[in-house]
């Protein structure tokens, strides 16, 4: 993963995002494919993010993405998707009128997963334990915090 750069920020985040075809209808092939990848490279262009991965599957489509951090994931998918599925109905009146019914081409679920650096559980768990504890405050006999979890 890449540090994204902006003037006022430095980030590195990338998403996994699943979104399905309205009433998960097998209509991705090759053209719609086509179409979708040729607009998602002008949606990176324009709003600044990364479409590090994508894979068609006849019923729906993965992202291996990033974008900056004043776009939220939600903000993200709506945006992909309202325009895609504008573009494509555009391209493809047929489908508008044959097999989804309308203005919508994709469906309202989705899945948004944050993807991190491969660091374990153990890790993270350890660092957020520790995190606010020095070398000096160890000594001391001093926490900041007492750690807890969530069960």
């Amino acid at each position: 993963m890449e540090l994204g750069k902006r003037s006022h920020s430095v980030y590195k985040s990338r998403y996994h995002i699943v979104t399905a075809v309205k009433y998960r209808r097998v209509l991705l092939n090759r053209e719609i494919e086509e179409c979708v990848r040729e607009i998602l490279k002008g949606i990176s262009e324009g709003y600044e993010i990364v479409i590090d991965e994508g894979d068609f599957y006849g019923d729906h489509i993965h992202f291996f993405c990033g974008f900056p951090p004043r776009i939220s994931a939600l903000r993200f998918v709506r945006t992909i998707k309202s325009i895609n599925a504008r573009r494509i109905l555009d391209r493809f009146p047929k489908l508008k009128r044959d097999e989804v019914g309308g203005a919508a081409f994709w469906s309202h679920g989705k899945y948004i997963g944050t993807v991190g650096e491969a660091r374990s559980e153990k890790r993270i768990r350890n660092y957020v334990r520790n995190q606010g504890e020095t070398k000096k405050e160890r000594e001391n006999g001093m926490k900041q915090l007492k750690s807890f979890t969530f069960s």
